[in-house]
């Protein structure tokens, strides 16, 4: 968790559904769902050596071992894995954005 509060580097990337996103998600993180990275992690991400954390709900949750794995594939030198996700994050009283609440105000 340190390293993605203070690294300003680093983009952050939920792969979970688009509605999950939009109810909470990682403050600056961007929604790539798992079956569309392939097509698009390019546009979000500089460079193969530009680091890159994935994440998912929970750490039952697959859909981020298989991104990780999946950008790793692709050539990706600096791929890291959150397992905790979103639980982890907010069990551990940090905070999250929410696209829903914005769209309420």
């Amino acid at each position: 968790m340190e390293r993605i509060d203070n690294d300003s580097d680093l983009k952050l990337i939920e792969v979970l559904s688009k509605e999950s996103f939009r109810e909470s998600h990682l403050p600056g993180a961007v929604n790539i769902p798992g079956d569309r990275i392939r097509d698009t992690i390019d546009e979000i991400i500089g460079g193969k050596d530009e680091p890159v954390v994935v994440y998912c709900a929970n750490p039952s949750c697959t859909a981020s071992d298989r991104a990780a794995e999946l950008l790793t594939g692709m050539g990706y030198n600096n791929v890291y894995h959150y397992r905790g996700g979103k639980q982890h994050w907010t069990e551990g009283g940090l905070p999250v954005e929410s696209e829903m609440a914005a769209e309420a105000a």
